[in-house]
């Protein structure tokens, strides 16, 4: 990523995973682009102004009241000096503040005052973010153009587990490097990307579905936006956030994420990481269906369009590279590499999820299958594999 001649403008709030912000600082220097720092007076309790200055090589601003700094430059240009101005961590407090519009510090009357870009990672405690309020902010601020780098699932600093965890600084430059059109390996190119579960109705309030989390496919999304692509992100119903830098629309049924995805195109790339259902109901009814002392009612199943396959047999307008993923419970090669021939893809990403908690949960351990054979992958995070995977394409890509 080269970020030369970009000039970010970094809040730090205060909280434990304000350590990262010194990691990001050192990220955005190698990719070549300045970083003056505001810290929060809360935001010093964790990290001291002298780290971030070694790191920036710039002076750090903590007060909003300064006549030095208001007769050199002033907080009005401070906050409109910078490319993007960059809030890591962002806490409930400072969110809070933002979407009221309060500004009671410097670096909330940066914020009110820029007329650039604005970006936040959150990290907080998990109750506090999935408390209403913070929805409730985080909507806003989304709305009026505010890129959001959602947090991470996993056990926080408190000993609680759940999504809070301030996102990786490798995935924060990535964001950042999208947020002002840094140029990449994937620059240029456009990539679809199916995510999640499908929901196929029975009754209104019943369906057919499967335990995907989402969790893969949203970070294989993230992953190759972050090299530079154009990402539209095709998800099922899921509970994890949208990537930031990513265009998301969201489905129910397989009938809708063929309809998304076909819309969606042209692309370069088509990635099908969703765990589509197989068959939907024939006899969905507008009612609900009644328990009764009679046998238990026939469902009567029809086959769901085939989305990998669909897309595969597109002739002249085919993506360049479809992949295709495989959820097996037994002879996961032969399987997946069956399913490679059948579906017309060129590659496919085959896992074993038979009673190993890889379907839903935050690690995969994946065979990748070619033409030309087939390359075992390590248990890793589904965020390191989604980078990886990325890494592979870009390099095939490049050289298609």
């Amino acid at each position: 990523m080269n970020l030369s001649a970009k000039r970010i403008l970094l809040i730090v709030s205060g909280g434990i995973a304000a350590y990262k912000a010194l990691e990001l600082i050192r990220l955005i220097t190698k990719a070549g682009g300045a970083v003056t720092c505001v810290l929060t007076q809360a935001g010093s309790q964790f990290v001291t102004p002298l780290s971030l200055q070694a790191l920036s090589g710039a002076k750090i601003y903590t007060d909003l009241f300064s006549l030095t700094d208001d007769s050199e430059m002033g907080h009005i240009e401070l906050s409109r000096a910078a490319d993007l101005v960059a809030v890591v961590p962002a806490t409930a407090n400072i969110l809070a503040k933002m979407a009221a519009g309060i500004c009671d510090d410097l670096a909330t009357t940066l914020l009110l005052a820029t007329d650039k870009r604005v970006l936040v990672a959150p990290a907080m405690n998990v109750r506090m973010w999935e408390h209403p309020a913070t929805i409730e902010n985080q909507k806003n601020l989304a709305e009026r153009g505010v890129l959001i780098v959602p947090p991470t699932e996993g056990t926080m600093a408190c000993g609680e587990f759940g999504f809070g965890r301030l996102a990786e600084p490798e995935t924060i430059l990535a964001a950042i490097g999208a947020a002002l059109g840094a140029a990449g390996p994937l620059a240029g190119k456009h990539a679809i990307v199916t995510s999640g579960p499908t929901h196929e109705p029975i009754d209104p309030i019943r369906y057919l579905a499967n335990r995907s989390s989402g969790r893969q496919g949203h970070a294989i999304a993230a992953a190759l936006a972050a090299l530079g692509a154009r990402v539209t992100l095709v998800s099922g119903p899921v509970h994890i956030p949208d990537p930031a830098g990513v265009a998301t629309l969201h489905v129910e049924t397989a009938a809708e994420m063929l309809t998304a995805v076909q819309a969606a195109l042209p692309a370069d790339i088509a990635i099908c990481a969703a765990a589509v259902a197989d068959w939907r109901a024939t006899n969905f009814t507008g009612q609900k269906i009644k328990k009764t002392a009679a046998d238990p009612p026939a469902l009567t199943l029809t086959e769901n369009p085939d989305i990998l396959r669909t897309i595969a047999a597109r002739g002249a307008n085919r993506p360049k590279l479809v992949i295709g993923f495989a959820a097996e419970t037994e002879d996961l090669v032969s399987h997946a590499s069956a399913k490679l021939q059948r579906k017309n893809c060129d590659w496919i990403i085959a896992n074993n999820v038979g009673g190993t908690g890889i379907m839903g949960g935050t690690d995969n351990e994946v065979v990748l299958i070619t033409p030309e054979g087939s390359e075992s992958w390590p248990k890793m995070s589904k965020a390191a594999l989604a980078e990886k995977l990325a890494t592979r394409i870009a390099e095939t890509i490049s050289f298609a």
